[in-house]
């Protein structure tokens, strides 16, 4: 009795091919996660999915290039974090500095 290879359905396949792209452009553009998401317009959780789960049923060896991207991206985050809050802290610095510089109408000096 012969098995009976499965057949590959129309939302399968489109959810391969779904996962390809998004690998690609995390590849071609070196993104993280949130935003190969945000490109995507899909969430955080659906891409992190599509990579671990559906894109090394899809294409294994593209699987492995973007494992290693993602293990770099969770070996720099810590420093990516970093460097948003003193741009953050940068801001307001030179916002509230900016605000001490206004003076007010109608006061006589």
């Amino acid at each position: 009795m012969q098995k009976r290879k499965k057949e590959v359905s129309h939302m399968d396949e489109a959810i391969a091919q779904r996962c390809i792209a998004e690998a690609r452009y995390m590849l071609r553009h070196r993104t993280t996660i949130r935003q190969t998401a945000a490109a995507f317009q899909l969430s955080k959780s659906g891409i992190h999915k599509d990579m671990l789960q559906h894109l090394p049923q899809a294409d294994a060896a593209l699987a492995r290039e973007v494992s290693a991207l993602l293990a770099y991206n969770k070996s720099v985050r810590h420093l990516r974090g970093g460097e948003a809050t003193r741009r953050r802290y940068a801001q307001e610095k030179s916002r509230k500095s900016a605000e001490c510089l206004q003076f007010p109408e109608n006061t006589l000096y």
